[in-house]
């Protein structure tokens, strides 16, 4: 299960990073996150903007809605999706991994 958090803004989401990787792909979950993979270094915020930018392309928003708010340094991260509720957010992050089957429970 995604951890998802209500927020005042959005719903919490937590990803955990793998930076480096050969490609860019969500993997599925890792201990209640969703695991991202993404070909950028882990420097100067190069992974963090791309796993940003790739959240936002898969989960149909734009990139201002999806905010880093901790884990900058941390493979653990916290993205914040503005604007979207946690049953939305559920219903995205179904389409965006049809493969990842039932390594990726979403409720």
């Amino acid at each position: 299960m995604i951890d998802l958090t209500v927020h005042a803004q959005g719903t919490v989401l937590a990803v955990h990073a793998q930076p480096g990787a050969k490609r860019n792909a969500v993997l599925g979950t890792r201990a209640g996150a969703l695991r991202v993979a993404v070909t950028a270094p882990p420097e100067k915020g190069k992974a963090n903007a791309a796993i940003g930018a790739m959240l936002a392309e898969s989960l149909g928003c734009r990139s201002s809605q999806i905010a880093l708010i901790s884990g900058e340094t941390s493979r653990r991260k916290r993205f914040l999706v503005i604007g979207v509720t946690p049953d939305d957010l559920r219903r995205r992050l179904a389409a965006a991994t049809p493969d990842a089957g039932p390594t990726l429970p979403l409720s």
